[in-house]
This record gives structure tokens, sequence and C-alpha cells, in this order.
């Protein structure tokens, strides 16, 4: 198994066990919603989870009705690999567009270079929510990272070192990955990304242009 499959098996075990940063969930839920691929194997992650739990001696739950409360108001998550789906009415995935309350034209871009916008969704523990808008065929600056990032494709696709990637995919990078991501020709890439720690940008381009990154 190559080492970025490990890095998103671990994701998909740490979403089923409920210790993902809550922007990292959602860009996971997002992910479930608009690919198939991997809503099975999430659904048999549970199944396993939920025979270790029988198998448990159970104890005494503290404040038992305001738990129960608390989980039946958490929002269901698109697993079932069977269940029919429903029509789309947004160019968002529906986890995404639940969260934002808005579709892509309605929110609020702001130019970070020529060629990319930035939504910034905002911050939550420790971790930075950000939709960008790439440019049909434009590079972006040369980065490597102090933490993670972790990007779900939401329109279009770009290349790096690690492939190429289209609409639903996720990647994984991290302070080993120095990496130069190009949007594919032909259609703007929007991305949805999730960062933990900061970016740091390596080339003479990118170190030229990253005051303006940082508004």
């Amino acid at each position: 198994m190559d080492e970025r499959k490990q890095h998103f098996d671990s994701l998909l075990a740490a979403y089923v066990a409920g210790t993902l940063a809550e922007p990292a969930r959602l860009l996971v839920r997002s992910h479930l919603d608009l690919s198939a691929d991997n809503r099975e194997f999430v659904r048999d992650l549970e199944s396993a989870g939920g025979r270790m739990l029988e198998e448990i001696d159970p104890l005494p739950v503290a404040d038992r009705d305001a738990m129960l409360a608390a989980i039946m108001a958490l929002p269901a998550d698109p697993v079932d690999a069977d269940a029919p789906r429903a029509p789309r009415k947004t160019r968002l995935p529906v986890p995404l567009y639940d969260y934002l309350g808005k579709d892509f034209n309605e929110l609020p871009w702001k130019t970070r270079l020529p060629g990319l916008r930035e939504c910034r969704i905002g911050e939550e523990d420790g971790c930075v929510a950000s939709l960008l808008w790439i440019r049909a065929g434009m590079a972006m600056p040369t980065h490597t990272h102090h933490g993670t990032e972790l990007t779900l494709v939401l329109e279009g696709g770009f290349s790096d070192m690690d492939g190429h990637f289209v609409r639903g995919d996720v990647t994984y990078a991290d302070d080993d990955v120095d990496h130069r991501p190009v949007a594919d020709e032909g259609e703007d890439c929007i991305c949805f990304v999730v960062t933990e720690g900061s970016l740091r940008l390596t080339g003479p381009v990118g170190r030229f242009f990253a005051p303006f990154l940082r508004g």
C-alpha cells in the first residue's frame, strides 16, 4: 500500500472514530457525498466498530438524556453505498452547501493572485478551512507545509508530483511534500482545503507573492 493510500485510509478511520477536527470531518463528508468509491469502506469500518462495541461490557452513562439529544442532533453522514442519492440542486457537495448556506456564486470570494480567488470559511479545532478557485491552466506557487493540508476537488482538476486529481478526489500533503499544483486546461479548478499549520512558499516567485497570500 502506497503512503498516500495509507494516509487516506487513516483519515477515513479517524472520521469513523469521530476524532477528526470538524473542518476535516466536513471535508470527508463532502468527499463521500461526491464519490461512491469509499462509502462502502466507511460503512464496513462502522460495522466493525459496532461489533467491537457489542463485545465491551456496558458502563453507566452520565447525563444520558443530554448525550442522546446531542447525538440525535448530529447530521446524517452519507455513507450508505446502496442508498438512493437525491437530485443535486447545488454545485457544492450537499454537506458543504448545508454548512455554508450558499452556492459558489453567492460566496464572498477574494482575489489573492491573478487567477486565484479564495473564500475563507473560518478556523475551528486548530484547522483553517477555505475554498480556492483557480483559473484553468494556472500553476500555484511552489510550496510545502508546516503541518498538514487536505484538499478536496469540487470542480475541474489539477496535477502535481503525486498525480492527477478530479472532482471528488482528496489529496494529503505535509512538510515532506514540496509541490506545485497546476490546474487542468479548459476548466477552472475549485477546491475545498483544510490546513493545520501554515503554508510555506518555497519558490522564488512564490516568495515574492507571499505578502499577498497572507491577507
